[in-house]
C-alpha cells in the first residue's frame, strides 16, 4: 500500500505544480489519478499537515502547493508516506535454526543500508525536476 501512496502523492505534488496557476479540486486530481476524491482528500490531508500542500476554500477553491516545488524533494514524499523499510518487513522465524536466530538483524542492516541509498538518490531530486517530463 505504501508504494501506492507514494505514486498517488507524488502524482497530486505534480499536478499542482503542473497547474500552480490555480487551485485544483479534488475532483479535477482524482480524475487525472483514476481514484476515488475521497482517497486524493485522505492524501491530501497528510501532505497540507506536512506543509507540503495548502487548501482554500469556497468557489475557486482547492489545493495548491505549499512550498516550492524546487523546496520538496521526493525523498520528503516518500518519508511523509511510507513506514516501511524498502525492501519490506522480516519475518519470525525460528530461534533453534542458526540462520533464524540471526537472520533479523542481518537483515535490519540490509534494510537500513538500501534505505539509506534510496532515500539519497531520490533526495536529489525535486518535485520541480520530476515536473519537468510533463512539459
Amino acid at each position: 500500500m505504501s508504494n501506492v501512496r507514494f505514486a498517488t502523492a507524488l502524482h497530486i505534488l505534480t499536478l499542482l505544480e503542473l497547474n500552480r496557476e490555480q487551485f485544483l479540486s479534488s475532483e479535477f486530481i482524482a480524475g487525472s489519478i483514476n481514484i476515488n476524491p475521497a482517497v486524493v482528500r485522505k492524501e491530501i490531508s497528510n501532505l497540507r499537515a506536512l506543509g507540503l500542500v495548502e487548501s482554500k476554500e469556497g468557489k475557486g477553491g482547492g489545493y495548491a502547493l505549499g512550498k516550492p516545488a524546487s523546496k520538496i524533494a521526493l525523498s520528503d514524499v516518500y518519508r511523509s508516506v511510507n513506514d516501511l523499510p524498502l525492501l519490506g518487513r522480516s519475518n519470525t522465524p525460528n530461534p533453534n535454526c542458526p540462520v533464524g536466530r540471526q537472520i533479523n538483524v542481518h537483515l535490519a542492516d540490509l534494510f537500513a543500508s538500501a534505505d539509506t541509498a534510496f532515500l539519497k538518490e531520490i533526495g536529489k531530486i525535486t518535485v520541480e525536476d520530476f515536473s519537468k517530463k510533463f512539459r
